[in-house]
């Protein structure tokens, strides 16, 4: 058994995301590694890691959060034609 882990440390103390990935019989490292890979993007501990790499205020998420609305309806229009 081969354990992989991330681990994203913080201001004020440690965020640990632990996944245990067991090699599968005849599969090689890169596998793993890839394997390993796709589980970090999709269970979001990069995305985690980039939002931590520096403070954002309340203000510039709202504002965020806005335009991927407005960007979004804006998109549907386009479709919808």
């Amino acid at each position: 058994m081969l354990k992989l882990h991330a681990s994203i440390s913080k201001k004020g103390g440690d965020l640990t995301f632990m996944f245990v990935l067991k090699k599968k019989k005849g599969e090689t490292d890169d596998k793993l590694i890839a394997r390993f890979r796709k589980k970090t993007i999709v269970e979001g501990v990069m995305q985690e890691y980039r939002d931590l790499e520096h403070y954002t205020k309340p203000a510039e998420k709202r504002k965020e959060a806005k335009y991927r609305i407005a960007h979004s309806i804006e998109l549907e229009k386009k479709r919808s034609y």
